[in-house]
This record gives C-alpha cells, structure tokens and sequence, in this order.
C-alpha cells in the first residue's frame, strides 16, 4: 500500500492503481457513453425532425420551434440543483434509472405533436424528467476517479456529444427517409419513437447492474477499493469548498457558470441550427443534409480526445479550455460572413464545433477539481443549470433573428459574443480560485 502511496505522491500512478482504473474504465465508461448519447440525441434531434414537423404542422414558425426547443432547457435548469442534492442522498441508481425511464416514455411521445400548444407542452415535460442527468452523471464520476484523471474521464464520457450528433444527423435523417409514411406515421414521429424508447431500457439496465459507490461494487476486490479510497482521499484534501452554501457565497462558482453559458451557446447554437445553414446554402435532399451535419462531429472526436489527455498530462486546464474557445470565435466568424461561400463557410463550422466541444469537454475538469461534498452535487449542478440556459437562449436568439432577417449571420455573430465573455471568465477564474484560497488560509 505505502508503494502505491509513494508512486501517486510522485506523480507516478503503479501499475495496481493503472489496472484499477483501467478496470472501471471498463465498466463504467462504455455504458454511460451510450446513456449520455441517447440524452444528447433528445436535445439535437428536434433539430433534424423541424424541416419536416413544419411542412406538416401548421403555426410551427422558425421562431416558435426556436422558443419550443428552448422551453426544454428553461424546465430541465429549474431542476437540475434539486435533483442532485437529492441524488447524492439518495444514490445514482434510483435517480438515473427514474430519469431515464421518464425521459424515454416523453420523448417517445414527440410523435403525438399536432400543433404548437402540444409541441410547448411535451418539451416541457421532456425538460422536466431529464433534468439532472448531466449534472449527476459528473457527479458520479467524481465518486470514482481523482481529480486529476478527470479530464481524460470527461473526454471518453462526453464524446457522447458528438457521437449523438452524428445519429442526430445521419441516423435521424436515415430513419425520417427510410420510415416515411410506414404504418401511417410520418418519418419523423418514426424517428422520435426509435429514439426514444431505448432510453427506457437503459435506465433499466442501470437500475440492474450498476451501483452507487466503489464501496458496494462487488466487481472490485478489497485492495482495488482501498486504492480508490485513497485517490479519492488525496483527491479531497486539494478541494477547497464542501459546502453548497458556501460555494453560492463564492465568487468562483459564478465566473465557472458565465464561462460554462457562453460555451454551451455556441454549442447548442451550431447544433441545433446547422441542418438549417446547410438548407440556406442549398442542401435541401434530407439526407445529403443529414451526411453534412455529421462530419463536424467526426472531426470532433478526436480533438477531444487529444486535448482532454493533454490537459491531465501536463495538469494544466486554463489555456486548454480557453485556446479553443478563441479558436471557435474565429471559425464562427468566418462562417458568418463567408456564408456565400459554401466551402469557406463549411469549413469554418467544422473548425468552430471541433474547438467549442474541446473547450467543453476540459472546462469540466475544473469544477470536479475545485469542489467536494454537497459543493460538488450542488455546484455542479448550478453552473450546469446557468450553462444550460445557453440551449435557451441561443437556438431562441437564432430562431428571432433568421425571422426578421432571413438569415442565419446575426445569431451567429450573438454567439461570437458571448464565446467572447467565455474567454474572459477562464481568463480571470485562476486568479480568483487563488484568492479563495488564500482566503480560506486565513480562516
């Protein structure tokens, strides 16, 4: 044990602590990377579903789906901080497996959508039952790995944002165009219920086979356990607030949730919006448009990956999440003005998607670093609710302005603004964690 000790103090991991990890890897990343996928196709596939929901349904205007996919967001941040403070009372099997069973049977009956009012509602509802899956997902991950792992963990984990994007995008556009009039449903009703209702069974899975904590994990041996025990320990002794009280008080937790806002603007801005960039630019066959959408996502993949390992190898997450933020900056502003150009704008997506998700993906180290205890359920939580605002107001912000101007330039250019107040909030969130840190050595 006192081996073990040494290695991890020297920054050098044993190889029991490596086969330790690598053996929760196995059983935990897979499964919560297919969990996450399905959550993250009920956020991006509405977008896929709207060119035809429009065509069939009347009063669905650009600014009425903008306002409806918002009103998911709106309802999921109302409960994002209740259901994770309940969770890490409760324990993740019973929150996640209610989560996903609910979320599942909601998105499902998308299908039933006659019109505006019922659209409204079933986003609601759809916003209500998933929320707290991210935010506890994170959550449940802290009780597994260090701090310092996190931000490799994070980019296995949240590749399921890309990889949701491109089911969202191909898969939903295969399915709308493969299903089409069978059985007397419209392709895309089609596409909400195969998407749907698998998340039913994978709560169910959840509840059969996984557990709450390392502790009750019957798969892991004592000394694997202790290995944990004592990551975690050393992992706890670096964060410096475990009280969610405290963490409101702090000044830190709100920089984190600006920083987080302006980054999932520009994500959920691109994601649910590029079907319809790709329209205005001439692809209008559904699956052509489908197979465009994708590729961003596959460029994706890897960026995160490389950037997220980087990250825990040199301890550094600064300049890892701000560098691509400026990047994506740049890539949309690019794209917002060379829209007459399909191929310079194209490419400049490509470059903004790729670089915003590797921003996402290593900001989430930070957190997971800087808080413990009710801190981390609740402060997780909160800046994951201000951060999901931004699927709000960006595809709302979007929608208003393609209406009164035809054109996609101005809310991209809004998203460029707000990349740019992200950048200011990373910038200055090192100096400031520093300041509670010396303030808290003066208690």
């Amino acid at each position: 044990m006192s081996n073990t000790g040494t290695a991890a103090t020297n920054g050098i991991a044993s190889d029991k602590e490596v086969a330790v990890f690598k053996k929760i890897n196995r059983r935990l990343l897979p499964f919560l990377l297919i969990c996450y996928t399905f959550a993250y196709l009920d956020r991006v596939n509405i977008g896929y579903a709207k060119l035809h929901m429009q065509a069939e349904i009347p009063g669905l205007t650009e600014a009425v789906f903008g306002i409806g996919a918002g009103l998911f967001f709106l309802a999921y941040a109302s409960l994002e901080i209740p259901s994770n403070l309940l969770m890490n009372r409760v324990g993740a099997r019973k929150t996640i497996t209610r989560i996903m069973v609910l979320w599942g049977i909601t998105s499902a009956s998308m299908l039933f959508v006659t019109n505006e009012a019922m659209f409204y509602v079933i986003r609601i509802l759809l916003g209500i039952f998933e929320a707290g899956f991210a935010p506890g997902i994170i959550l449940y991950l802290t009780y597994w790995y260090p701090a310092r792992k996190m931000a490799s963990v994070m980019g296995i984990y949240m590749l399921a944002g890309p990889i949701g994007a491109i089911i969202g995008s191909a898969g939903s556009a295969m399915i709308i165009a493969v299903t089409d009039n069978l059985g007397g449903l419209s392709g895309w009703q089609w596409m909400f219920l195969v998407q749907g209702l698998p998340c039913v069974l994978l709560g169910a899975i959840f509840w059969l086979f996984m557990v709450d904590r390392p502790e009750q994990a019957k798969w892991l041996n004592d000394g694997e356990r202790q290995i944990i025990r004592d990551q975690l320990s050393r992992s706890q002794s670096s964060q410096h607030t475990s009280s969610f009280l405290v963490a409101l008080k702090n000044p830190t937790v709100y920089i984190m949730a600006v920083a987080y806002f302006g980054i999932m603007c520009g994500i959920y801005a691109v994601s649910f919006w590029l079907p319809t960039i790709l329209l205005e630019n001439g692809i209008t066959d559904t699956f052509s448009n489908g197979l465009l959408s994708s590729i961003p996502y596959l460029v994706t993949i890897p960026v995160m990956i490389i950037l997220t390992r980087s990250s825990d190898r040199f301890g550094e997450r600064t300049w890892h999440s701000i560098v691509p933020t400026i990047v994506a900056i740049l890539g949309l502003t690019v794209a917002a003005y060379t829209a007459s150009n399909f191929g310079v704008s194209f490419i400049a997506l490509i470059v903004a998607i790729a670089a915003v998700w590797g921003a996402y993906t290593v900001f989430w180290a930070v957190p997971a670093q800087h808080f413990g205890g009710t801190a981390a359920a609740g402060g997780i939580a909160f800046i994951n609710t201000v951060g999901i605002l931004g699927g709000f107001v960006a595809p709302t912000i979007m929608g208003l302005v393609k209406d009164a101007t035809g054109s996609t330039q101005g809310g991209l250019l809004t998203m460029v603004g707000l990349l740019v107040i992200s950048v200011v909030g990373l910038a200055v969130l090192p100096r400031a964690m520093n300041r509670e840190v010396k303030k808290l050595g003066e208690i």
